[in-house]
């Protein structure tokens, strides 16, 4: 016979679904997010962020691992797993002139692993894909005109409320899916004020609402190379994703500063006249990984995704195809041992990305640097804990009048592994 703790599931899908509305809710400020469909998060768990965010080939019991679904099947028959972090940017802005600092903090995501039978885990959550938030201001000089105001600003982003299951097929071979409903909105608003002509202003506001489905589909394969050397390998696969798309536009002619605005004509646009779609192309991905015991680990990915093929409203945008590649390393002195201080699990790892956007027909690049500590947590098992994760990366550069934002991430992350059956002792 067996106990189920219902009241820690309960407490856990609760806070899935109270989270939905904040992570709906993006909040950032980096210009380049206005192209596309935002920055796209290429991040992991909290605990492999720290190494870098490698993932394609890393499984464990202790923590969900979202970005290869395979993963789930190593997941305890008698355990279930939560895991949420958030984090706490400071972003740096740079252009040849000028120089402006923005923070800001954001969940990261909550996901929970499930054993469902001998070789069926199963896994639910909900995590960011793209954030967007921009705010630009740029003044010109227009002959027979005068001065011109140009204002661009948005906020918005997409999510991921997923559902992954993972089979074994044998030993050391499991594959598994995703079914991701993705949702989420973006609005953009433009500007344009004339100083001291005969012109009338103008702004304009779109606001997108976004759903569709997508499928991520894994499969990782572990052996031993001799007595507690362990090699990992994993392939991912994200198809093309179709997003319906419902556009809203307001447009308003004015005259005089728009924050005492004397509105002269509008134009409304109803958002059923407005439909389109949101084509985000196919990505593959893959890694490897080395174990020892499990005090060192080491990891490696590669992922290649054709943004070349982005579509959204029936238009391109400026994206090329980009390829990003992360490395990442784990040790932990000892970690069976009954002392604390040697269960502490140090990680370090870097990431880099070709990227996805292309501005003067310069690629924008992406390079980061990771630490990170985790730190058992006594109070509940040996394999429950809290992660710290510090990260610094640059963004772009300040050449060919381009914007170079250094960003420092602070991100504290929580992952609890619990008994999900107990078997019952009858004397």
């Amino acid at each position: 016979m067996f106990k189920r703790h219902n009241v820690r599931l309960l407490f856990g899908l609760l806070a899935l679904v109270l989270t939905i509305p904040a992570m709906a809710q993006n909040v950032i400020s980096v210009p380049y997010s206005k192209i596309g469909v935002g920055l796209v998060n290429k991040g992991s768990n909290g605990i492999l962020n720290g190494m870098g965010g490698t993932s394609y080939a890393m499984q464990s019991p202790y923590y969900v691992n979202f970005r290869n679904p395979a993963s789930y099947a190593a997941f305890d028959s008698l355990s279930f797993v939560a895991d949420a972090a958030a984090s706490i940017y400071t972003a740096i802005l740079s252009t040849e002139n000028a120089v402006q600092k923005n923070t800001y903090a954001r969940p990261d995501y909550l996901a929970i692993g499930l054993p469902i039978t001998r070789h069926w885990r199963t896994s639910v959550g909900i995590v960011p894909y793209s954030s967007m938030g921009y705010d630009m201001i740029d003044g010109r000089e227009i002959d027979n005109i005068g001065k011109v105001n140009y204002e661009y600003s948005g906020k918005g982003g997409l999510n991921q409320l997923y559902w992954g299951n993972a089979f074994r097929l044998c030993k050391g071979l499991s594959i598994g899916l995703n079914a991701s409903y993705m949702f989420g909105s973006f609005y953009h608003y433009r500007r344009t004020e004339f100083e001291g002509s005969y012109f009338y202003n103008t702004n304009i506001s779109d606001a997108y609402h976004l759903d569709g489905i997508h499928l991520t589909g894994g499969i990782q394969y572990l052996f031993k190379v001799k007595e507690n050397h362990t090699i990992g390998l994993g392939v991912v696969y994200g198809n093309t994703v179709h997003i319906w798309a419902k556009e809203k536009m307001l447009i308003n002619y004015f005259e005089g500063s728009y924050n005492a605005v004397t509105t002269y004509d509008t134009a409304y646009f109803n958002q059923e006249d407005i439909r389109g779609s949101l084509y985000i192309p196919q990505s593959v991905g893959g890694g490897i990984s080395y174990s020892f015991k499990d005090k060192f680990t080491v990891a490696a990915d590669v992922t290649w995704q054709n943004w070349d093929k982005f579509r959204f409203m029936g238009h391109g945008d400026s994206l090329k195809n980009a390829i990003s590649g992360s490395l990442g390393m784990q040790y932990v002195p000892d970690p069976l041992s009954p002392k604390f201080l040697k269960r502490i699990a140090l990680r370090v790892g870097t990431r880099f990305s070709t990227g996805e956007i292309m501005l003067h027909n310069k690629p924008v690049s992406e390079f980061g640097v990771s630490l990170g500590v985790g730190i058992p947590l006594t109070t509940f098992n040996t394999h429950s804990s809290i992660n710290v994760l510090f990260e610094y990366g640059k963004l772009g550069t300040t050449a060919n009048d381009l914007i170079q934002q250094n960003f420092f991430r602070f991100t504290l992350s929580f992952t609890l592994q619990e008994k999900w059956y107990q078997r019952m002792k009858i004397e």
